[in-house]
């Protein structure tokens, strides 16, 4: 089944048989019965005639075999979708390069090119005219129908609105879908005989994503190919869809391997890409981006010109990342590491430059992954800055469930970085306090015993017996009441535990500056790899590859008889590979949680989760994501890195006793 809200849309590019508009008909008749599952399908500019018929397309034979072609085309194809072919169409002794829109059985409008590309290999003036300033409706003597005509329409259905333009129309400085997607227009197609040249795809590809993101909106862009005529030029056969600045897909090209020669003649498709779109994704970036609905700068209305679709269920034949904070590529995750890690170290650089210059910068050093990130961070920013890196102490504070492990992580990496150390056992304080609130943990009373003799108490219990708030809550605490006594403390939560509220309040929630608060989980464990390779050789970098195979865990929680780590976080919240994924459609894309269910299991984790448990993790998150607003609002400042962000000042502003009653049900 495809999960709700998505459109199929294909660019295809066929076979030419440069001015024989039968055989160009057959070809696109045929590429049809191959897409019968896209809702949209769009072809090459000029596709029934040829692009490159030069002065034939002043031969009136030419240009009303065409019309005829088009009718009949119009007449066949499928009634379930939107069509979009090019022609030669003459309108009061103009010949106009048009796009035909067919639906239903019928042509339900022409869109004509306005920029006419007249320079260098291109010579579209010499034949055509724009259709700048033509909105009109037209009679055809073939149809007993009315045909609209002009630069002024868009064509919808439900929440799809289509608009169309013309190759070079999208490579002058204000390209028409510019203004259609002010009007409304979310999907935008482009009919182009672009031709290949040395680096020209590059910025062909450049422009068709960029557009898309400057428009919130899809785009299509489907060009003539190979089987063009070649006297000067070779054309792409390039396709390729977009949504939002991203690339969904693309076809194969002359210089990428596309058939050329006679495997073209024997298949009506010469390249073709297709993809399912997120229209509900589209419409919650328009939502959120206030800028789209801005006034255009002059007079023009646009005509709505309706169009039936019959949406089947069919298999999403689009990929959905897994883990959309991390590339999949290689080199564009590094890329993405060193952004983020230069962001982080410029964002507390400013901070501490703001500070007296005898204040200790403070920092809890666990040993874990996201004290580890915010450590190294630090240390770096000394560097930056031109500090002494004994500005930095890092305590390290073993509780009742530090491993040795850790600890030992811990203090090497303090070490090696150079940095200040101090290491403070919190254990005797916390069971200070335990005896001063008569608490008992885990039912073992303290009375008339030393923290020594609870420790090994506890530390027999059986594993399902250890849970308790308190004795949780009160090791969190005491760290940061340490910390903050000695100076400015740097957080280290990242945003994954933000979510999910796996802080516990005014403890490991409160900092001065949190370097870490929009770096999700997924991507903390990439970060400290990606600089252990790139920035650190020797010991140090052997700590840290250590440290980023350390499983997650806060330490709050007893050792296990041979004194290694119980207490698991995702054993306790969950996969944070699913809640990661759920944070991002949930916060990005504003997906409903039945969306976020049928995703989920439309992509392939790191391991299998079977529909119980993500509806079970996807319950939870969306409960503890309610939940946890309370201190999410009073967090301290740090700096977004990536499109989602969690901060009450900037990017999720979110009543703390919000009801998530209607998410839940879902």
């Amino acid at each position: 089944m495809t999960p709700t809200g998505f459109l199929r849309v294909t660019a295809a590019s066929t076979t030419t048989s440069v001015a024989n508009p039968h055989a160009n008909r057959w070809c696109i008749q045929r590429s049809l019965e191959r897409f019968t599952e896209s809702d949209i399908v769009l072809f090459g500019e000029l596709c029934l005639s040829g692009y490159t018929c030069g002065e034939l397309f002043r031969q009136s034979h030419l240009l009303d075999r065409c019309r005829r072609e088009l009718f009949e085309l119009a007449a066949s194809a499928p009634s379930n979708q939107l069509v979009v072919v090019g022609l030669p169409w003459v309108h009061e002794s103009k010949l106009l390069n048009c796009a035909a829109i067919l639906n239903n059985g019928r042509v339900i409008g022409l869109v004509p090119k306005r920029h006419l590309p007249t320079y260098q290999e291109f010579y579209e003036g010499r034949w055509f005219q724009s259709g700048e300033g033509i909105y009109e409706t037209i009679r055809c003597a073939e149809v007993d129908y009315s045909v609209p005509l002009g630069c002024d329409l868009l064509f919808q259905h439900d929440q799809v609105i289509v608009g169309i333009e013309i190759c070079e129309d999208l490579w002058v400085p204000v390209a028409p879908s510019s203004f259609q997607s002010i009007a409304g227009a979310n999907v935008l197609l482009n009919l182009s005989a672009s031709n290949e040249t040395v680096g020209k795809a590059v910025y062909r590809k450049g422009l068709v994503v960029t557009q898309s993101g400057k428009c919130n909106a899809a785009y299509c862009y489907a060009s003539a190919g190979p089987s063009e005529s070649t006297t000067d030029l070779v054309f792409s056969g390039h396709c390729l869809i977009a949504e939002n600045g991203t690339l969904l897909a693309e076809s194969k090209r002359v210089g990428t391997g596309l058939s050329i020669g006679p495997a073209v003649d024997l298949s009506p498709v010469v390249s073709f890409a297709t993809s399912d779109v997120d229209m509900d994704r589209i419409e919650q970036d328009r939502r959120a981006t206030g800028t789209m609905h801005q006034s255009l700068p002059f007079e023009l209305s646009f005509r709505r010109i309706p169009f039936g679709l019959e949406r089947s269920e069919r298999p999403l034949q689009r990929w959905i990342d897994p883990h959309p904070f991390v590339p999949k590529d290689n080199a564009a995750l590094q890329e993405r590491c060193d952004e983020i890690f230069e962001i982080q170290i410029a964002a507390l650089a400013k901070r501490v430059q703001q500070l007296p210059s005898e204040l200790p910068l403070v920092i809890g050093v666990s040993g874990g992954l996201d004290s580890t990130l915010a450590t190294i961070v630090a240390a770096k920013m000394l560097d930056a800055i031109g500090a002494s890196s004994e500005r930095v102490l890092g305590i390290t504070m073993p509780g009742f469930g530090t491993s040795d492990k850790t600890r030992r992580n811990a203090l090497d990496l303090i070490r090696l970085l150079g940095l200040r150390s101090e290491i403070i056992d919190i254990r005797p304080s916390c069971f200070q306090i335990f005896q001063n609130l008569n608490h008992s943990p885990f039912g073992v009373s303290c009375a008339g015993k030393t923290w020594e003799s609870l420790q090994r108490e506890l530390e027999h219990l059986p594993s399902d017996k250890r849970h308790d708030l308190v004795f949780e809550n009160v090791q969190a605490r005491m760290r940061t009441l340490l910390l903050m006594s000695r100076g400015f403390v740097i957080g280290t939560g990242d945003l994954s535990e933000s979510a999910l509220g796996w802080s516990t309040y005014n403890a490991d929630h409160m900092s001065m500056y949190n370097v870490n608060c929009s770096v999700p989980k997924t991507l903390v464990r990439f970060l400290v790899r990606h600089v252990a390779q790139t920035k650190y050789d020797g010991e140090i970098r052997n700590v840290l590859l250590d440290i980023a195979d350390t499983p997650i865990s806060p330490e709050l929680l007893p050792l296990s008889k041979d004194k290694t780590i119980e207490q698991s976080t995702e054993a306790t919240v969950g996969p944070y590979e699913l809640h990661d994924f759920f944070l991002y459609h949930f916060v990005r894309t504003g997906a409903s949680p039945q969306k976020i269910r049928e995703l989920s299991r439309a992509t392939t984790f790191d391991k299998p989760y079977t529909e119980a448990e993500i509806d079970r993790w996807l319950d939870l998150f969306l409960k503890r994501f309610f939940a946890a607003q309370f201190k999410r609002t009073c967090v301290p400042d740090g700096p977004k890195v990536g499109t989602v962000s969690l901060s009450p000042r900037g990017d999720w502003r979110m009543p703390t006793d919000a009801d998530p009653s209607i998410w839940r049900e879902e």
